[in-house]
């Protein structure tokens, strides 16, 4: 659907009401394109807490919420994510949801194939692309060698019922994958600490077919947070890319934009990523850095081989 075409603004909802489903709410109350028509969640009270702030209507089913809507964001518990997804695209919806993808690469390979099937946007909130899009990391650079990255959290209520790759390393498990162009040959990884199995802090090594290597390390129960990643490039170049004050040091003559923190995308990577759906669902063609469905995928079964690498459990399901 063009721009031109569209009489109205899309209708949008949302699939949960947290923090993220009033994020993604007032990114489509900012968005002319859109209309925030509501948000569905099992719990009535947390839908009229984001409704009260943002607007719209507390809708008493999700197929109330999918029969109103032209777009959907799902941001529910990962575990919930199939049967959202899949209804809404069953519905002719386009879906934005919140990673991972699905609770498991069989979920996540069936909502693939259905948006591909009907012919629809599936798009994963996989955000921080947009950061190093605008940094100028996926432009023309030299081949790259060797990735380090580093993301360490202090202990959180939050997402406990997941391991800490999931919950945290995912972010830097994309970024790779979207640099390589492929997924892993190889894995290797060891748990550094756990609650019962389930991950808390991790360290992983993929390999690549074309030789590229990335050691990745992650945990939430460190004393300080630090979240840091160290690219190497044929010839020599070096970018150190600090995630949390949003600036880099570029030993070597790379054509990057040093600025980019004033950038849009990367002073609000997650209303750049709705805006990116939004985009593509008004013209499929539109260039993008955002994550698809088949992207979250292979990040999910990335995550997950990493944690059976480690003898842990993932626990999504």
């Amino acid at each position: 659907m063009l721009m031109s075409e569209q009489a109205k603004p899309l209708r949008a909802g949302v699939v949960g009401a947290g923090v993220f489903g009033g994020y993604h709410a007032s990114k489509y109350v900012a968005d002319e394109r859109t209309e925030f028509i509501g948000v569905f969640d099992p719990v009535s009270d947390h839908s009229a807490r984001l409704t009260q702030t943002h607007g719209g209507e507390v809708f008493s089913s999700l197929s109330a919420l999918i029969e109103a809507a032209d777009i959907l964001t799902v941001a529910s518990p990962a575990m919930f994510h199939h049967d959202a997804v899949s209804r809404a695209l069953s519905a002719g919806r386009h879906v934005l949801v919140e990673k991972p993808v699905a609770a498991s690469v069989s979920e996540g390979r069936d909502l693939v194939s259905l948006a591909k099937e009907r012919e629809l946007i599936l798009q994963v909130g996989h955000q921080e692309r947009f950061v190093f899009d605008a940094m100028g990391l996926f432009g023309e650079l030299p081949r790259l060698k060797l990735l380090h990255a580093r993301r360490m959290g202090t202990p959180s209520p939050r997402n406990l019922d997941v391991s800490v790759t999931l919950d945290l390393m995912i972010h830097d498990i994309d970024l790779v994958l979207a640099l390589a162009g492929q997924g892993p040959r190889h894995i290797e990884a060891e748990l550094k600490a756990d609650r019962g199995g389930l991950g808390d802090h991790i360290y992983a090594s993929l390999e690549f077919e074309d030789g590229f290597t990335a050691t990745l390390e992650s945990s939430r129960v460190a004393e300080v947070r630090d979240r840091v990643m160290l690219l190497g490039y044929e010839g020599g170049d070096q970018v150190e890319v600090d995630f949390l004050n949003k600036r880099f040091a570029n030993e070597g003559a790379l054509r990057l934009d040093p600025d980019f923190a004033d950038a849009p995308q990367a002073r609000d990577s997650l209303g750049a990523n709705v805006g990116a759906f939004i985009s593509a669902v008004l013209d499929p063609k539109a260039r993008s850095v955002a994550a698809s469905g088949s992207d979250g995928l292979l990040a999910l079964e990335t995550a997950l081989r990493i944690d059976e690498a480690a003898g842990g459990d993932s626990r999504l399901s």
